[in-house]
C-alpha cells in the first residue's frame, strides 16, 4: 500500500517520462534531425515535471543535465558549460543583492513615508502601493521588492484590525497586497535587472543575431509598457475589492510611532543605499562592456566587503534552486537552438497560424507566452519558448528584436495564478489571499496589458527604427 500510495502521489512524474518516451518512439517528422527528436522529447516531460511540479523544481533542473547526457545531446563538459552564461550570473547576483536589502529593514520608513505622500485613504493607498513596488520593481526585482512592501501592507492591515477588531479586512487586505503584486509585475518588464525573463532575451539576440541591447535601450523600448500599464492596477482592483475601512489614519498614527522607535537612518543605512546606487549605475553604463551578470556579482561583492551581509546571510537567504532552475532552462534553451528543434517548432507554429507575420505573428507570441506564464515561471517560459520564436521571426520575415521584445514582456502578464511570479507566492504565503482572487482581478488587467503590448508594438516601436 505505501508504495502504491507513492505511485499514486508521483503520477505526474510518470506521465511525463511517458510522454517523453512517447516523442521519442514516434517516426521522426520531415526535416527533425535525430538530436532535434531527443530534445523535444526532454522538453515534454520537462514541461510537465514544470506545470505539476511532482517533484521539487530544483530536482527537475537536475535531471535535465543528466536527460541531456542521457540522450546524448552534448558531452559532460558541453552540458555543463551551457549551464553557465551571464544571464545566470546576473540571477545568482541579484538574488544576493536582494538578501543584503532586505537586511536592512527599510520597511517601516517606505510605509510611514507611503502613508504621507498618499494620505490615509485606502485607495490612494494601494496606487501608492503599487506605484512604490513598480519602481522598486523595475531595478531589483519583483520578488526583493515584495519581499520588503508585504510587511508595509501586513503592518497597515494589522493597524486597522486592532483599532477595530470587530471589523473584517478580508477585501481591504486583498485589495492592498494585490497592489504590490501587480505592481510589482507590471514594472519587472521595464529593465534587464528587473526580471530573470530580460536577461535571458539579451542573451539569445547577443547569441543568435549578434544584437546587443544594453541597459537604456531595453528602457526605452520597455519602459512605456510600465508607464502605461501601471493606472490600470488599481482601477482593476478598485473594482473587485472595496475595502470595508477605507480611513486609515489610525495606522498612520501607529506608524509614526514604530517610525520614532526605529531612529534615523544610520550611517550604515546611508551606506546600503549608497552601494545600491553604484550598482544600479553600473547596470546603466557598464553593461555594455562587462555584462549584466558581472556587475551583479561585483554588487554582491561590495555588499559583502562592506559587511553590510555575511555570507552566511547569503547562504541561507538565496534560493540557490531558483538560480539552477534557471541555469538548467537556458541549457534547454540552448539545446533546442543547437539541435534545431527550435527552428522545426517555429515552422510548427507558422503552418499553423497559417504563415502569418507582423501584428498577427505577435498576438499569436503573446497568447502563447500568456498561457506558458501562468502555468510555469516567466524566466523557464521564455528561456524554453524565447529561441523558437525568434525562430518564427527569422522564418516570418519579422523583426528578431520586436518578436524578442513582445516575447519577454508578454512573459510578464503572470496574473491569473499564484505560483506563475514570485510576488503572487510571497503575498499569498501571507494567508490573506485565495486562489480565486488573483484570476478575478488577473483576467481584466491581462486584456488590458495585451492591448496596451500590441499598440506599441504597432506605433511606438516603429519609431524607435524596428
Amino acid at each position: 500500500m505505501p508504495l502504491l500510495r507513492l505511485l499514486i502521489a508521483r503520477r505526474w512524474l510518470w506521465v511525463g517520462l511517458l510522454l517523453g518516451g512517447l516523442v521519442l518512439l514516434l517516426p521522426r517528422p520531415e526535416g527533425l534531425s535525430p538530436e532535434g527528436q531527443r530534445t523535444l522529447a526532454l522538453l515534454v516531460t520537462v514541461i510537465v515535471f514544470l506545470v505539476t511540479e511532482p517533484i521539487p523544481l530544483p530536482a527537475t533542473a537536475l535531471l535535465i543535465a543528466f536527460g541531456q547526457a542521457l540522450l546524448a545531446l552534448g558531452t559532460p563538459n558541453e552540458i555543463a558549460r551551457s549551464y553557465m552564461s551571464d544571464a545566470v550570473f546576473f540571477i545568482m547576483g541579484s538574488l544576493m543583492i536582494s538578501v543584503a536589502l532586505v537586511k536592512q529593514k527599510f520597511d517601516v520608513r517606505i510605509a510611514f513615508a507611503l502613508l504621507r505622500i498618499t494620505g490615509p485613504n485606502a485607495h490612494r493607498v494601494a496606487f501608492g502601493l503599487a506605484a512604490t513596488s513598480a519602481l522598486l520593481a523595475s531595478f531589483i526585482g519583483e520578488h526583493t521588492v515584495a519581499a520588503m512592501m508585504l510587511p508595509v501592507a501586513l503592518g497597515i492591515v494589522g493597524a486597522v484590525e486592532q483599532d477595530r477588531p470587530s471589523v473584517s479586512t478580508r477585501q481591504l487586505g486583498a485589495l492592498l497586497l494585490l497592489s504590490i503584486v501587480y505592481g510589482c509585475t507590471v514594472a519587472a518588464l521595464g529593465t534587464p535587472s528587473g526580471g530573470a525573463r530580460n536577461a535571458i532575451m539579451i542573451d539569445f539576440w547577443r547569441r543568435m543575431f549578434d544584437i546587443r541591447v544594453d541597459y537604456l535601450q531595453w528602457m526605452l523600448y520597455a519602459y512605456p509598457m510600465v508607464l502605461l500599464q501601471l493606472p490600470f492596477v488599481p482601477l482593476v482592483l478598485r473594482s473587485v475589492f472595496r475595502p470595508e475601512v477605507v480611513d486609515l489614519k489610525r495606522a498612520l498614527v501607529r506608524l509614526r510611532r514604530r517610525v520614532r522607535e526605529t531612529g534615523r537612518l544610520s550611517r550604515r543605512d546611508w551606506g546600503a543605499l549608497g552601494i545600491f546606487l553604484v550598482i544600479l549605475l553600473s547596470w546603466v553604463f557598464l553593461s555594455g562592456r562587462f555584462g549584466l551578470g558581472m556587475v551583479a556579482l561585483f554588487g554582491a561583492s561590495l555588499y559583502l566587503i562592506s559587511g553590510h551581509v555575511r555570507w552566511a546571510d547569503l547562504n541561507s537567504g538565496v534560493n540557490w534552486g531558483v538560480v539552477l532552475l534557471y541555469a538548467a532552462a537556458v541549457s534547454l534553451g540552448y539545446q533546442l537552438e543547437t539541435s534545431g528543434a527550435a527552428v522545426w517548432l517555429a515552422r510548427v507554429f507558422l503552418d499553423l497560424l497559417g504563415g502569418i507575420a507582423d501584428l498577427g505573428l505577435l498576438l499569436a507570441i503573446v497568447l502563447l507566452m500568456a498561457l506558458f506564464t501562468n502555468t510555469m515561471s516567466s524566466g523557464a517560459a521564455v528561456a524554453v519558448l524565447g529561441p523558437v520564436t525568434l525562430q518564427m521571426a527569422t522564418l516570418s520575415g519579422t523583426s528578431p528584436l520586436s518578436v524578442g521584445f513582445v516575447t519577454a514582456l508578454a512573459s510578464a502578464f503572470s496574473y491569473l495564478t499564484v505560483f506563475a511570479a514570485p510576488a503572487a507566492m510571497i503575498a499569498y504565503g501571507s494567508g490573506r489571499l485565495r486562489p480565486g482572487d488573483f484570476a478575478r482581478a488577473g483576467a481584466r488587467l491581462l486584456i488590458a496589458s495585451v492591448i496596451i503590448l500590441l499598440l506599441l508594438a504597432q506605433f511606438y516601436w516603429p519609431l524607435l527604427g524596428i
